[in-house]
């Protein structure tokens, strides 16, 4: 047996379990599933709970029931490769890597602004972006506004007006930046301070 394989104690353990979880997550009531299989309530609530074995003489009844086949009863589903894979992209003094992979909605970034990007240059385009400064020191130039921004602090704001944000400083600022389209805000909200 292949040392990253389950033994068969910890699959017919974790069958109770999985039971369970598929007929919540189908609506189905225990009172359901024994009219449907012709197997006891009592059986039934056993097998969830792991105080009764399961066998193939009950576990095909369950399966049709579902209308899925056996071995998704048996075994888990396979998990996919959870890491995003992504190839970081430079260009004007930032390296912006992706970290989400669905086109489309709101989409999360990795940014790094070199201190060589200091000299503001506002644009606008659609959207609506917030920003998470990580580390160092950022400068965001929104409008009429000239911010600067230390780890820890966010801002968020319509992308139609003009911006710019670069390095305050002589060192690197990493942040983090959720982009969404025109109308698709981030919904995360601090209260403003009294100044």
């Amino acid at each position: 047996m292949n040392a990253t394989e389950p033994d068969v104690a910890d699959v017919i353990a974790s069958v109770g379990p999985r039971l369970r979880n598929l007929r919540s997550e189908r609506g189905t009531t225990l009172a359901a599933l024994a009219e449907a299989t012709g197997i006891s309530l009592s059986t039934l609530s056993r097998l969830e709970s792991g105080d009764r074995k399961p066998s193939l003489e009950l576990l095909l009844p369950i399966a049709r029931a579902h209308q899925i086949p056996l071995d998704e009863l048996i075994s888990a589903p396979e998990v996919e490769d959870p890491r995003i894979k992504s190839t970081p992209v430079r260009r004007e003094h930032i390296t912006v890597a992706p970290l989400t992979r669905r086109p489309g909605g709101l989409q999360a970034y990795k940014i790094v602004v070199d201190p060589a990007r200091r000299e503001p240059s506002p644009r606008v385009h659609e959207g609506y972006e917030w920003f998470y400064v990580l580390n160092g020191r950022l400068r965001l130039v929104l409008g009429e506004h000239d911010i600067i921004m230390k780890p820890g602090e966010a801002a968020e704001f319509d992308t139609r007006v003009p911006h710019w944000f670069g390095a305050a400083d002589d060192r690197p600022v990493e942040i983090l930046s959720l982009f969404g389209p025109q109308g698709e805000r981030m919904h995360i909200r601090a209260k403003p301070t009294d100044s």
